[in-house]
Parts: structure tokens; C-alpha cells; sequence
């Protein structure tokens, strides 16, 4: 029997969100498969198609309970990718569902002419992605998915941080009628606070705050969160999270606020600091007037190491006490 996975959190971080009231939540993956199973039971047009990922994608009691809304193409990723674009181009509406690494590596060529270009509205769900799946290294953590796609026209990007993204992401994505990514990680999530609705295209304010900005996409937003707080309380620094559900179309209005209000800002991403998020908001605040200090946070350009999903985040400076130290040194720079 192996061993447990190590806790994302440590022992101050559990207390930072026990103090903050935050209630734990189940994996986005889960919240994935039950939303889109409550959405098949009353559409019979939607079908889940999965290259050998029924297991993984947690679509098991989807299949059971709607077994002609589901294919199973094998582990075949750019056949997934054909298949649900044809599919789609005759008024199915598909979630296609495969490994990140593989989705948007192996069938970039599939996704860009026969989803993107082709205008078939397929929702590629990436499951595993950044580095849920740890331990089995660099072929297995998907880190270039953001960049990649972010360079394709015509696909909505979405990379939700806790169960209520998830579950508004999928709903979205069933009514946009257009290509969507959705990445999705295997780790159970903390519920978020904040009232700020989740609407496609645009930024949640988690947490309100004057003096810096951590701007967050997916399993980050959490660590951001308790980093946040405990600068707050050390510190006696107020810092503004933002959760990132939607990548591309990227909610430029709340980045600039960011720039404007706060004189530091601090992005967080589980992706290759080449192409993701960070240089997303990058680009938009270079080409405004706004010159706060800046600093991307993500899975530098290296060969990256291997663990658990909890061991590569402390690694790289992604846990509480990683993203407080390093929003520390940007705020007093």
C-alpha cells in the first residue's frame, strides 16, 4: 500500500484557514462529473466522450446512469479530439475529457483546426492538470497548456479555484456554444469566500485589500488566500486576491484596477511562468500607465522536479509561507 499523499497545507496554513472560517470542499473533478451528469440527465444531446479516462475523469457513475451519453475512444487523444469535433459539428454537445498533459499536447493540432478554427463548440475538460498527477514527473504534469492555447483563436480558457467555479465553469461551457478548455485538479479544494458572482470572461474578488494584489488562476487561489491573511496579520499588509477563473478572454478592467490601487502585484499560477497568466497580465499592464512592482509566480523554466503535487508547490515557493515571503520582499523592494 503506498503511502498518503503529503498535506497541501501545513500546520499554519490549516490554522490560517480555520481562522479565515473556510470550509473544505471535494475535488473539482468530482464537482466536474456530477454537474455534467445533472446536465446530461436533462439534455440527451450532451455526451461525454473520454480516451480510457472514465476512472480518472470520475465519470464512472456518469456512464452507469447514462451509458448511450458516453464514448469511449481508448487511449487515442487526437481520436478523441476528431471524434468529439465531429460529434459536435452534428449538434451534439461534448465534453471531451482526457489527461491535460496529453489533451493539449499530443492533439494541439486536432484542438486548433478541428475545435478551434473548425468553430465545433467542444468543451475539452484537462483533467490531472499542473502537477496533480506529482510523482510521475515532467511527462505527466501538464504546465504548457495555458500558453499553448492562449495562442489559439477562438477557445475560451477557464481554470477554476474551488467547487462553485467548477460548477459554473461546466454550466458555462454547456450553454456557450463556442470551443472551451476547462482545467481541472485532483485535490480537494477549500471553499472561497467573497459574493462576487462567477460570469465568464471576468475576475472574483476574494478578498479586498489596498497595498498589493495576488492575482490567481485554479489550485493557487487558495494559497494565495492564506498568504494573503497572513500578512495581514504579521505583517499588517492588506492584500487583494483575485481568482482568475476565466484565462482567455482575460478580464483586463480588473487587472488594471489591480495596477492602479495597489503598489504591488504578485501573480500565482500551477503552469510554466512562460506564457500563462503572469505574462497574460504582464502584457496588459505594460501597455497601460499603471508601474506597479511585479512579480510572476509559477513553475520556473527548468526541468521540474518530481513529488507530490503538495511537494512541488513548496518547492517552488507556491505554499502559504512561500507566496508571503515572496509578496514580502516585492511589497519592501
Amino acid at each position: 500500500m503506498s503511502a498518503p499523499a503529503p498535506s497541501m497545507y501545513s500546520p499554519k496554513a490549516k490554522q490560517t484557514a480555520e481562522n479565515l472560517g473556510l470550509s473544505m470542499g471535494k475535488a473539482n473533478l468530482e464537482i466536474f462529473a456530477a454537474t455534467l451528469q445533472d446536465l446530461a440527465t436533462q439534455d440527451r444531446h450532451i455526451l461525454a466522450v473520454t480516451s480510457d479516462s472514465r476512472g480518472s475523469g470520475k465519470l464512472a457513475p456518469y456512464g452507469q446512469a447514462l451509458p448511450e451519453q458516453i464514448v469511449e475512444v481508448g487511449i487515442a487523444e487526437q481520436n478523441l479530439v476528431g471524434v468529439s469535433a465531429g460529434l459536435a459539428s452534428v449538434g451534439k454537445n461534448v465534453f471531451a475529457v482526457s489527461p491535460a498533459c496529453f489533451l493539449t499536447a499530443r492533439s494541439f493540432e486536432q484542438v486548433k483546426n478541428d475545435i478551434a478554427y473548425s468553430d465545433n463548440p467542444v468543451t475539452l475538460v484537462g483533467i490531472s492538470a499542473g502537477v496533480s498527477y506529482g510523482a510521475l514527473g515532467s511527462t505527466h504534469h501538464s504546465l504548457h497548456d495555458i500558453a499553448a492555447l492562449r495562442a489559439v483563436n477562438n477557445i475560451t480558457i477557464m481554470s477554476p479555484a474551488d467547487n462553485y467555479e467548477m460548477q459554473e465553469a461546466v454550466k458555462a461551457a454547456a450553454q456557450l456554444a463556442s470551443p472551451v478548455y476547462i482545467r481541472a485538479g485532483k485535490a480537494p479544494l477549500f471553499n472561497l469566500p467573497g459574493n462576487d458572482p462567477f460570469v465568464p470572461g471576468r475576475c472574483r474578488v476574494v478578498k479586498d485589500g489596498q497595498d498589493a494584489a495576488f492575482i490567481a488562476t485554479g489550485e493557487t487561489v487558495i494559497h494565495a488566500l492564506l498568504a494573503a491573511e497572513h500578512l495581514q496579520q504579521t505583517a499588517g499588509i492588506s492584500c487583494r486576491v483575485i481568482s482568475v477563473p476565466t484565462i482567455k478572454p482575460l478580464d483586463s478592467a480588473a487587472i488594471l484596477r489591480c495596477a492602479q490601487e495597489c503598489g504591488a502585484i504578485l501573480t500565482v499560477e500551477e503552469h510554466m511562468v512562460n506564457g500563462g497568466l503572469g505574462e497574460a497580465c504582464a502584457a496588459i499592464i505594460a501597455q497601460s500607465s499603471y508601474k506597479p512592482r511585479f512579480k510572476i509566480m509559477g513553475i520556473p523554466d527548468e526541468y521540474t522536479v518530481t513529488g507530490s503535487q503538495a511537494d512541488i508547490f513548496r518547492h517552488y515557493g507556491m505554499s502559504m509561507e512561500g507566496l508571503a515571503e515572496s509578496m514580502l520582499r516585492l511589497v519592501n523592494n
